[in-house]
C-alpha cells in the first residue's frame, strides 16, 4: 500500500501543505515534525511518499533518505541553495516557494512512476518459472517449519523483507534459504 506522508519542522507548515494536497484529490496517511515519527509511519507502510524540508526538528532530509526503504521515494521541498548542488539518490527537489500545481503535478507524476513500478512487479511475479515457484516455495516452507507461520504469514514475511531490502521476491528467498540453511 502506498502512503503519502508530509514532515516539516513546524506542524502548521505540514497542515498547510496536506490541506492543499487533500484538496487537490490526493490522499495524506500522516503528518510529522521529526524524522523519527516519519520513520515509524514508513514502518507500516510498504511504499510511498516522504514529502518534507530541508531539516526537521531531529535530521537533515538526506540523513532521513538513508534510513527510508528503497520502496520510498523523497520529495524535498527547500530553497535551491540548499540542495542545488547534489540531490540525494531517490529525492525530486521543488524549490521555495512552491507554488500548488507544481507540487501537485510533481506528485502525480511520482504516483504514476511508482504506479508503473507497481504493475512491472505484479506482472514479473506472474511470469516466474516453475523452478522460480519452487524456490519461492521452499523459502516459504522453511519458514513454516521453523518460525511457526501460517503459508500466507510467510508469504507476506517473503514480500516485506523484500520490499525492505530492494529486492525482488526471488532474490529474498534465496536469502531466506542461505541464512536459514546455515
Amino acid at each position: 500500500m502506498s502512503s503519502i506522508v508530509v514532515v516539516f519542522p513546524k506542524k502548521e507548515t505540514a497542515a498547510s501543505i496536506r490541506n492543499l494536497l487533500v484538496r487537490g484529490g490526493i490522499d495524506i496517511s500522516g503528518i510529522c515534525t521529526t524524522g523519527a515519527q516519519a520513520l515509524q509511519y514508513a514502518d507500516n507502510f510498504g511504499e510511498g511518499i516522504m514529502i518534507c524540508g530541508y531539516k526537521m526538528q531531529d535530521m537533515l532530509y538526506s540523513e532521513l533518505r538513508e534510513c527510508l526503504p528503497e520502496s520510498f521515494e523523497m520529495l524535498l521541498i527547500a530553497s535551491p541553495d540548499k540542495w542545488s548542488q547534489d540531490l540525494v539518490k531517490g529525492v525530486i527537489g521543488l524549490p521555495t516557494p512552491v507554488k500548488g500545481y507544481d507540487l501537485l503535478n510533481t506528485l502525480q507524476m511520482m504516483l504514476q512512476t511508482m504506479q508503473r513500478r507497481r504493475r512491472k512487479r505484479r506482472e514479473a511475479a506472474r511470469n516466474r518459472d516453475p523452478g522460480q515457484r519452487a524456490l519461492i516455495g521452499q523459502a516459504k516452507a522453511l519458514l513454516m517449519e521453523r518460525n511457526h507461520m501460517t503459508e500466507e504469514e510467510a508469504h507476506r514475511y517473503l514480500q516485506k523483507c523484500s520490499m525492505d531490502s530492494g529486492t525482488n521476491m526471488l532474490e529474498t528467498a534465496q536469502m531466506v534459504l542461505t541464512i536459514m540453511s546455515e
